[in-house]
């Protein structure tokens, strides 16, 4: 694929997500919500990746270390959003740890974390259209 391709690629599937995050909230089903809006940022780093023409984009979930990779200054509220962002990645979690996640996953919780979520998401679209 070719570069531009590749943004693209990655964009759309961001936005695949974007799409879903938002109806699965609306439904309330926010331990899911929580898991693709961690999947939103996920891949719009990984469009950064592509840009920048890292030519092998790794298979990490953990977004500070992607971060890291595509040179993104984050200060140290960003780096901690990232890894409580990356802890909703809850695929390859024990089922102790889900348990305790799905407590915490009210509306509250929920919208705080969506909001910045989108908050993000606008951040590195404008840093992916520079």
């Amino acid at each position: 694929m070719k570069t531009d391709e590749l943004i693209k690629y990655w964009i759309d599937a961001s936005e695949v997500d974007f799409v879903a995050m938002n109806n699965l909230f609306n439904s309330k089903d926010y331990v899911w919500a929580l898991f693709l809006g961690h999947l939103v940022i996920e891949k719009l780093i990984k469009a950064l990746a592509a840009k920048n023409k890292i030519k092998t984009i790794p298979k990490l979930h953990d977004l500070n270390k992607l971060a890291r990779l595509v040179s993104l200054q984050l200060n140290d509220d960003q780096k901690n959003l990232f890894d409580i962002i990356t802890s909703f990645n809850i695929e390859a979690r024990y089922p102790d740890y889900k348990k305790e996640f799905y407590k915490k996953c009210d509306l509250s919780f929920t919208s705080k974390y969506i909001d910045e979520i989108k908050g993000i998401r606008n951040w590195l679209l404008e840093h992916i259209n520079k």
